[in-house]
């Protein structure tokens, strides 16, 4: 499986803008991989002003991540922040190569921390979406910290779990250290995907990674903006399943 994944700037609570400059960044019809992953908030950047972002089906990042799968032909995994009645969600979408909503997952640790939990309803369900009958868990930036919720998308036996993120500068080495911890502890492949650049607060530096079931890093950007697709062999989580049956011996849930 051919996965893309973005790493880049977004434009400070600028939608627009930030899609004219991720438009430059996307890859080309003729070279699309089979999913293309981006960061959490991906047009707006982390922001606490979710009233003034917040969208149904019809607003513009839902719109222009629906109209890009559709055109690109592949799935398209990025974050929104979605409005449900009364309530506002930062989510993670999935939108299948035919421009069509597949699946929706609201993050369930609003970053309290940054106050995220003053602006944000938490989510209250794991979702796991498919591609080509691959179970994929979704979570969201700092559910990275709950491992938790990674066993429960291990004990679905998900092959894929993905992480996007607006992870910050001073505690990178964490991000690098949970996401093999759940691709080791879930035997299956982790992607987790940050953004670069900086907001008002703070400093990102990217490390967009991608680890294998026995933990190997398989990928790890650098700093800076970018398009990298990288090759995963799925098969790699059933052969290492089946010789190392850990998920089986699990007693506690």
């Amino acid at each position: 499986m051919k996965i893309g994944i973005v790493q880049f700037d977004p434009i400070w609570e600028s939608p627009q803008e930030s899609i004219e400059k991720l438009e430059e960044i996307l890859p080309k019809a003729y070279s699309v991989p089979d999913l293309l992953v981006l960061p959490e908030m991906t047009l707006t950047g982390f922001t606490m002003n979710s009233k003034n972002f917040a969208e149904e089906i019809n607003g513009i990042s839902t719109q222009y991540f629906i109209r890009k799968s559709a055109e690109l032909k592949t799935n398209i995994f990025a974050g929104v922040i979605e409005k449900d009645d009364h309530k506002i969600y930062n989510s993670l979408i999935h939108i299948d190569a035919m421009g069509l909503i597949h699946a929706r997952y609201r993050k369930i640790h609003p970053f309290s921390y940054a106050k995220e939990n003053d602006f944000y309803d938490r989510g209250k369900k794991i979702v796991i979406t498919k591609i080509d009958n691959y179970k994929i868990g979704m979570t969201v930036c700092y559910d990275l910290r709950f491992p938790e919720l990674y066993r429960l998308y291990g004990k679905e036996r998900c092959e894929i779990i993905i992480n996007i993120a607006n992870w910050p500068s001073p505690r990178i080495e964490h991000w690098l250290a949970l996401s093999r911890a759940h691709a080791i502890a879930n035997q299956c492949f982790m992607i987790s995907v940050n953004r670069v650049g900086k907001d008002p607060y703070n400093d990102y530096p990217g490390k967009s990674c991608v680890y294998d079931p026995m933990g190997k890093e398989i990928f790890c950007a650098n700093d800076s903006s970018g398009y990298f697709q990288i090759e995963i062999n799925l098969e790699d989580v059933f052969t290492t399943r089946e010789k190392y049956k850990f998920l089986n011996d699990i007693k506690l849930l």
